[in-house]
Parts: structure tokens; C-alpha cells; sequence
């Protein structure tokens, strides 16, 4: 199958099937064969359309000659397929990309629909550097400029100023790079780092965390034999650090409360060099078992699997643990760059999250000993579910206290930016139970 149609028919089953973007890229992929070329255009399609789609709609809605809304949702794909390759796409041909929309819309549309189509679209490629922006300097240019929801751009502006909010979205507009964890259990990153190099895998350290590499921009997973061997992980900087913060022991017992997909945990079983319990909790049973698989091929023995929800106590393990992680579930602002989806959701689908995060934290904290460290992280942005859950919790909670030991830059909560650090946006407060 021609690359450009499967990636129509793909961005249809996520629209209207509901299905996430890695999976259904994943299906494709091996469904079709794709490897090389084909594998990356397929790929920088769907992806590429889903996370430019808020832009795509503004403009080819201006276009048009009838309201966006009211348009077939199978040509309104198409539309922004085409729109795509025309404004973010420059090896494309704007004649290449217009002529195999229209054929596109002959095999999967109605009579009549092809010649609208071309129409649009040769418009667009004609205007495209004139295009109908909203005035600038508004929450609505912010919106259409960067293909961020519109109350996102309210949200970071008004929590982080004008300034802080245009970087974060230029920011999270830029192609993530692949980085990786170091098991330091077998290897050193050194010595991972000249056996990628081998493989002709272009690669550097990371500038905060000592245990990660940084990969070429271009590097496809499949690529990274070492992965298979057990001697790294996929993890982004700021998530090593996070679990170096935790400080973690050699012979301690530790509890991670929401563990999957378990790349914390076993961040922490390294720093405990493999040496007492670490006991990694999580609602969803089926995900417990990539733990378990991705402990074994890492050679991670200290570590035991157990399903649990983070918001219910568990009585047999209060006040047991040295130290304890709440990893909590979040709206995952930070990482947009990496999960287009997360574009299209609703503000209404966090405003449940911050009574989820603060239930968890308080039951993590009931499992941590005297004397001992209680860590509390997201992979958000967004102060509802940071700093107003920590100023919450040391008010009812006044024999916990901040803990800056072993914390990134000396601080006892720490944001990480991606336009300052270049990591995910991310969110550490440690407590220490006094």
C-alpha cells in the first residue's frame, strides 16, 4: 500500500476509532512492511498531522468555502494530510502533495469531492506565506502558531507569564531526541557509549543526569541492539533524575506506588545496586508485567511486582518503607513533544487529577518510616498538580518536612523546564518524615 494512503487510513482510526498514535503507527508499520524511507515518511505523517492538526484546521478552515465543522471528517483527514506536507514538509513538492490528495479523495470520497479538494489545497500552497494568522501576541495566535490547545496557552501564561509560556511552546514544538538510562549494574555509560558508536549510533552524555546518553535526533529504536540486552533503557533526563533523587540505598526497603511503565523503579533498584526490597505497585495488572519482563532483562533481582491502587491504603505496609515514590498519574503537560494526543484533550479531563494525586501521596506517606523520604513527582506543567498539591500537603501534614538531599540543584522542589534543561517538563518535592 502507497505510504500516503495507509497514513490517511491510519489518522482515521485514530479520529474516529479512538485509537493512540504509537499503537496504531506501531500496527501499521508491521502490518505494511515499512521499513527505511517509507517507514520514517509513514511515520512523520500521522504523527505529524495529528500534532500540527489544531494549525491545519485554523487555516484550511479559513480557506474553504463552507464551515470547517460541516465538512465530511474523512475530507477534512485528507485536507490536513495534503495541508501537512505543504507547510512542514519542504523535500514535498507542493504539486506532489496536492496531486496524490486528489487521487486519495477519488479512492476513498464521493464523486466531486477531489475537485474541492485540489482546490483548497492549491490555494494553500499558493498563499502559504501569506496565510490568515490570528493578530499576534494573543492566547489565539499563541494557539494556531504553535498548534497548542487554546486554554494551554491561557494556563501557562497565566501561571508562568508571557515570556516562560511562548518558550514552552516553541519548546514543546521541537523533535524530541531519544535518550537513554545506563544499566549501571552491567556497564558504565562510557563504555555504552563507545559500543554505540560501534553500531555507527551518534551519541553524547547528558548534561545533568551521570547515568544518561543522548541519542541523534534520526536514531530509530530498532537500531539500539543494547536495548535488547539488557544494558539500557528508553528514559528521559528529567525521570533519571527523579529517581536519583529518591536517594535510595543499598539494603533499604522502597516502595514506587505507580511504578509503570517501571523505568523509576528500576532507575532506583540500580541506585540501590540491586541490594534490599523494592516493591513496585500499580493499578493496571497487564502493565505490571512489562515491569517484571524489563526487570529481568536488566538483571534486576531486588525488585517484586504487585497490583495495587494508589488510592486505597494498604495496611500491611504502613510506616515499612525507607523511602517511598508517588510517581502520580498527571495530564502529562511536559511531555507533548512526545505524545501528540495529548494536544486534544479537554481541560475538564484534568480537573479530577489533583484529588487522584493527593489521595496517593497521603497513602505513600503512610507507609514511610520515621525518619524516612517521601518523593512526590509528575510529568506535568501545571501548578494545580504541583505546588499547590506540596503547599497542601505540609499544611495537613506537619510531620513531614522539605528535604533538599540528593535533590537536582540543591532545591527541595525543582521544575524542569524544557525550553531552560531540554528535558520533559517535569515536577520533584521531596519530603523527609520527621
Amino acid at each position: 500500500m502507497d505510504v500516503r494512503e495507509a497514513a490517511f487510513l491510519s489518522l482515521i482510526r485514530c479520529e474516529n476509532g479512538g485509537k493512540y498514535s504509537n499503537l496504531e503507527v506501531d500496527s501499521a508499520i508491521k502490518k505494511h512492511g515499512f521499513t527505511g524511507a517509507d517507514r520514517a515518511f509513514f511515520t512523520a505523517l500521522v504523527y505529524g498531522v495529528i500534532e500540527k492538526q489544531i494549525t491545519l484546521d485554523y487555516l484550511l478552515g479559513r480557506l474553504a468555502s463552507k464551515p470547517w465543522e460541516k465538512i465530511e471528517p474523512k475530507i477534512r483527514t485528507l485536507l490536513r494530510l495534503g495541508a501537512y506536507q505543504i507547510l512542514f514538509l519542504d523535500r514535498i513538492p507542493d504539486s506532489a502533495a496536492c496531486n496524490e490528495s486528489v487521487e486519495l479523495a477519488k479512492l476513498h470520497t464521493h464523486k466531486g469531492t477531489s475537485g474541492f479538494v485540489n482546490g483548497i489545497l492549491r490555494n494553500l500552497a499558493r498563499r502559504k506565506n501569506d496565510l490568515p494568522y490570528p493578530e499576534k501576541g494573543s492566547d489565539e495566535y499563541r494557539s494556531v502558531r504553535y498548534a497548542c490547545p487554546l486554554w494551554l496557552c491561557r494556563l501557562w501564561r497565566e501561571q508562568y507569564g508571557e515570556e516562560v509560556c511562548e518558550a514552552l511552546l516553541d519548546a514543546v514544538n521541537r523533535n524530541p531526541r531519544i535518550t537513554l538510562r545506563v544499566n549501571t549494574l552491567k556497564t558504565t555509560r562510557e563504555e555504552l557509549m563507545a559500543r554505540l558508536r560501534d553500531l555507527g549510533i551518534a551519541c553524547e552524555p547528558t548534561l545533568l543526569s551521570p547515568y544518561g546518553i543522548l541519542l541523534d535526533e534520526y536514531t530509530p529504536v530498532s537500531d539500539i541492539t543494547p536495548l535488547a540486552e539488557g544494558l539500557c533503557f528508553v528514559q528521559d533526563e528529567a525521570s533519571q533524575l527523579c529517581a536519583a533523587a529518591l536517594g535510595a540505598k543499598p539494603g533499604e526497603r522502597v516502595l514506587d506506588t505507580c511504578s509503570c511503565p517501571g523505568g523509576k523503579s528500576f532507575g532506583i533498584a540500580m541506585a540501590m545496586q540491586n541490594e534490599g526490597s523494592l516493591l513496585s505497585m500499580d493499578l493496571h495488572e497487564s502493565k505490571l508485567s512489562l515491569v517484571e519482563s524489563g526487570a529481568a532483562r536488566l538483571g534486576i533481582t531486588c525488585l517484586a511486582a504487585a497490583v495495587q491502587n494508589g488510592t486505597k491504603r494498604r495496611e500491611e505496609l504502613l510506616e515499612s518503607a525507607d523511602r517511598v515514590l508517588c510517581d502520580v498519574p498527571c495530564s502529562g503537560l511536559g511531555v507533548i513533544a512526545k505524545k501528540p494526543d495529548l494536544r486534544h484533550k479537554s481541560p475538564e479531563d484534568m480537573e479530577r487529577l489533583p484529588a487522584v494525586q493527593y489521595a496517593i501521596l497521603e497513602n505513600g506517606a503512610a507507609y514511610v518510616k520515621t525518619g524516612g523520604t517521601l518523593l512526590y513527582s509528575t510529568c506535568t506543567l501545571n501548578k494545580k498538580e504541583n505546588e499547590e498539591i506540596v503547599a497542601r500537603f505540609l499544611t495537613e501534614h506537619p510531620e513531614f518536612v522539605l528535604s533538599s538531599e540528593d535533590m537536582p540543584f540543591g532545591e527541595a522542589t525543582v521544575t524542569f523546564f524544557p525550553h531552560l534543561q531540554g528535558t520533559d517538563g517535569f515536577f520533584l518535592a521531596k519530603f523527609r518524615k520527621s
